[in-house]
């Protein structure tokens, strides 16, 4: 045996709640509420379709175009007509100060750039360009911002909500370059580094100082700590070492007009004033780039384990969290869970992947991982703990990982469900924050609404109460698409729930805002994005309803 066994016997349409006064609680079923009735906030706009992308070849041809595809159903959506578009002088400049191999304006390239990575989400930006350094980056949003030219942030481009490709024509900023670490103090655990380092770039370097980033992402090969930022990124991690809301001491910022500002210290304590890094992390590059960031590191500690585990029903998950966090305290580092449709998602279309325990057929499986400084102790506590759970019929079957290649194997299937739903067709992807206790209750519902003709899945994050449902069907179906919304948020609103839990709200979910944050809270927002980016030039469409960013939305 390789490993120890444990068993026992035996139409996207935009629509905000039809009362912006009302509580955001009481949102009316999506029986009773007309699919057909568009808010107020959707009367000036023209149609802006989802839909299955043209070849890349067909790119050009997009170009003078104020309306895209995505996906199937009508987004209400207009190119903003103050924004100017690209002329030859604005590539001259760019050359100047940046050199024409940084000033990118091949369409094979520019093709990669104004596709999400799903495919879901196209741009036609003529244009993309590549920073090597804050002052250049202070330069083109100087320059931008003169010339009313919209601008889009890009790091890795690994979103899931369409927030780092263009819309129209933006222009496309990939920091990509600007991957240099500063420095890394060993006694405090402080990084210091630019915005496009990859992720496991600086996991990487940070193994080899006793150090690890507190966040790991499935996407952690490609995504760059800025966007991690810029989004506000959760993970498997955020059980243990807290969201970077938390870890991030500071940020370099460059605003709309190319103001550079610098927040970049190292304290832990500093309790001078408004604490402004909080506004930009989680903002999306609306009000301003990050460009550099020092952020807290925890150490690397040496004893690790893996336990994939087979629960009977969603109230032995939770009851198995509930002992988790009393018996395990401090060497607990993630508590993942998915049901059985994800792990035979997974099985069915990832290349190398075998299931950890074949005999069992259970409705749900977790994933325990704990993380201490003695590996007998951990290890001890650990079967003891599986031991209990076993006895007292909160599992039904587990294994725990042997070594390294195992550990690696087991959270290749948790981490590798969104690549193999990719693979297995088109995707409705769900990223909500509920409360623990009817967190799986909105699966059962979906799948009870959508019936046999597509396949449901519910995983996530279990630990801090992050659920990721997916929808998997052959192709994108407007009709499949108006049982999903705006039933999935109005769910989530009347259980206190939150539709975006850590990949935030991008284009797909701007004009949803409504679901999870009172209007007055969103005119405050409206307010700091006018206060910051006076011509509303970074990243236009996304995060807030473009309702409440018009010259007359505080007069409502």
């Amino acid at each position: 045996m390789c490993s120890k066994i444990y068993r026992s016997e035996g139409n996207l349409c935009f629509e905000v709640l039809p009362q912006l006064g009302t509580d955001r609680k009481k949102v009316p079923n999506s029986s009773t509420r007309p699919m057909n009735k568009r808010h107020p906030f959707q009367s000036a706009c023209k149609s802006f379709w989802f839909s299955h992308f043209p070849p890349f070849s067909e790119l050009e041809s997009l170009y003078d175009l104020e309306t895209r595809s995505y996906g199937t159903a009508a987004m209400k959506i207009q190119r903003n007509p103050s924004f100017s578009m690209i002329e030859a002088r604005d590539i001259l400049y760019f050359q100047n100060i940046l050199g024409e191999k940084n000033v990118i304006q091949d369409k094979d390239e520019l093709a990669t750039a104004n596709h999400d990575w799903m495919r879901k989400y196209r741009g036609s930006s003529k244009l993309l360009l590549r920073p090597r350094n804050t002052e250049e980056v202070s330069q083109i949003l100087a320059y931008c911002n003169s010339r009313s030219l919209a601008v889009v942030p890009q790091g890795g481009n690994t979103g899931l909500v369409g927030g780092s490709v263009p819309v129209f024509d933006e222009v496309i900023v990939n920091l990509g370059l600007m991957n240099n670490i500063i420095s890394c103090d060993k006694v405090s655990g402080i990084l210091v580094c630019e915005a496009g380092c990859i992720l496991e770039n600086l996991d990487t370097f940070l193994a080899d100082q006793g150090y690890m980033m507190p966040i790991d992402l499935g996407a952690k090969g490609s995504c760059q700590i800025g966007g991690n930022i810029s989004t506000n990124a959760g993970g498997i991690r955020l059980f243990r070492y807290g969201s970077l809301r938390g870890n991030v001491l500071g940020l370099e910022v460059v605003l709309a007009n190319g103001t550079v500002i610098d927040m970049l210290g190292t304290l832990r304590k500093d309790n001078t004033g408004y604490d402004l890094k909080q506004l930009f992390i989680g903002s999306e590059g609306t009000l301003g780039i990050v460009t550099k960031v020092s952020i807290l590191v925890p150490p690397r500690l040496s004893s690790i384990n893996l336990a994939f585990l087979a629960c009977g029903d969603y109230l032995s998950c939770k009851r198995l969290l509930s002992e988790a966090k009393r018996k395990l305290g401090e060497i607990i580092s993630a508590f993942e869970f998915l049901d059985h449709a994800s792990l035979d998602m997974a099985l069915n279309h990832l290349e190398g992947v075998r299931n950890p325990l074949p005999s069992s057929k259970e409705k749900f499986y977790v994933l325990i991982e704990t993380t201490g400084s003695n590996q007998l102790h951990d290890k001890a506590k650990l079967d003891a703990f599986l031991e209990s759970c076993l006895q007292n019929s909160l599992i039904v079957d587990g294994s725990v990982a042997q070594d390294y290649n195992q550990i690696a194997a087991f959270w290749r299937i948790r981490e590798g469900i969104a690549e193999a739903l990719g693979r297995a067709g088109v995707v409705y992807k769900y990223d909500l924050s509920l409360p623990i206790q009817h967190l799986y209750e909105l699966v059962d519902e979906m799948r009870m609404r959508l019936g046999e003709s597509v396949k449901v899945l519910g995983y996530g994050h279990l630990g801090d109460g992050n659920l990721h449902l997916n929808i998997s069907a052959p192709k994108y179906d407007d009709k499949i698409l108006e049982q999903i919304e705006p039933f999935v948020y109005e769910w989530t609103a009347r259980h206190s729930g939150s539709i975006s839990a850590e990949h935030g709200l991008g284009l797909m979910k701007a004009n949803e805002i409504y679901y999870s944050k009172p209007p007055e809270a969103v005119q405050i927002m409206a307010s700091f994005k006018k206060l910051l980016d006076i011509n509303g030039i970074l990243n236009p469409y996304k995060v807030l309803p473009q309702s409440v960013l018009s010259p007359n939305a505080f007069d409502m």
